[in-house]
């Protein structure tokens, strides 16, 4: 089946890699919204390869200074410039955006349909988003994208132990942040405060409890709910004090304490049982959050009863 988005392979051929990890969220009704990483440290010279023209976006985060860019638009070149590590940069995929490769780089690209701008932009007295504010090879010191990319990089390395709901919230926070800051989408003016109902926050919590694996998908939950994912997001952190892939993580850890009270059972066999991908995702995520490790609480919790 030919993939649809600019992103993972389709993106890594672009720039004449075999490989490029992805991570890819259906947050939104209408598109599919995709991070891909993309690196080469000894690149053959060469004008990277046409992406297909999409009506959609491609928002870049720079882990490597690349002097003397040469960008390229519509078959011809538009800038020559120095690409710094850190900043953030946009292209228009309907624009045929290239650039010269013939130094070794390192980036983020975030897959933007601006059907999803779209939908971020449906709330009372939101604007019609239309073209996002940029300028071929100029690169924008943005601290939000950074933070964001930076831990969307630790989910690419480590694909089987994230889960979708952080990639869902990471992703749908992104696009908001990229349609206020480049698309002129201003804030509501009384933006909602309440929660959720008493019903929805069990329905809610319920749903999530049903898989601890966190497969399941704020767009599924939100529906249910009759809610926007953007709404259900921020109703549910008023409701609860966490955001839903926190929630959960919470969740796998207690439910991981009451396993360990198995004093027979592997530490191993808890980790799967209580959602994690692994045991040490099991114990990266427990020391994290209780301040010592698995074993370490064990031994605690059996030596208080033993007393």
């Amino acid at each position: 089946m030919t993939q649809a988005g600019v992103y993972g392979q389709k993106l890594g051929q672009g720039f004449h890699l075999k490989q490029a990890p992805v991570l890819v969220t259906r947050s939104l009704h209408s598109a599919k919204l995709a991070v891909t990483e993309v690196r080469n440290d000894d690149p053959t010279p060469d004008l990277s390869g046409s992406l297909p023209a999409e009506d959609a976006y491609l928002v870049s985060l720079k882990f490597r200074d690349y002097p003397d860019c040469e960008c390229w638009e519509e078959g011809r070149c538009v800038t020559k410039t120095d690409v710094r590590a850190g900043a953030t940069y946009l292209y228009d995929l309907k624009r045929d955006p290239r650039y010269v490769i013939d130094k070794p780089f390192h980036s983020l690209f975030f897959y933007l349909p601006r059907s999803a701008l779209r939908d971020i932009a449906r709330q009372p007295g939101g604007p019609r988003i239309g073209e996002l504010s940029y300028e071929p090879g100029v690169g924008h010191d943005d601290g939000v994208i950074r933070h964001l990319g930076a831990s969307l990089r630790q989910g690419l390395r480590r694909p089987d132990e994230t889960n979708q709901l952080f990639v869902d919230h990471m992703m749908l926070a992104l696009t908001a942040h990229v349609a206020q800051t480049y698309g002129g989408l201003k804030s509501a003016a009384e933006p909602t405060r309440g929660g959720l109902a008493r019903w929805q926050v069990k329905r809610a919590c319920d749903r999530l409890d049903s898989d601890l694996t966190g497969k399941i998908a704020l767009q599924q939950i939100a529906t249910e709910l009759g809610l926007s994912v953007s709404h259900f997001s921020r109703a549910f952190r008023i409701s609860t004090g966490l955001p839903p892939h926190q929630w959960l993580l919470q969740q796998r850890v207690k439910a991981a304490k009451q396993l360990m009270t198995v004093r027979d059972l592997p530490l191993s066999e808890i980790a799967i049982s209580a959602g994690f991908a692994n045991q040490s995702h099991f114990t990266r995520v427990f020391s994290s959050m209780v301040g010592v490790s698995p074993g370490a609480w064990r031994r605690e919790t059996e030596g208080g009863r033993d007393e």
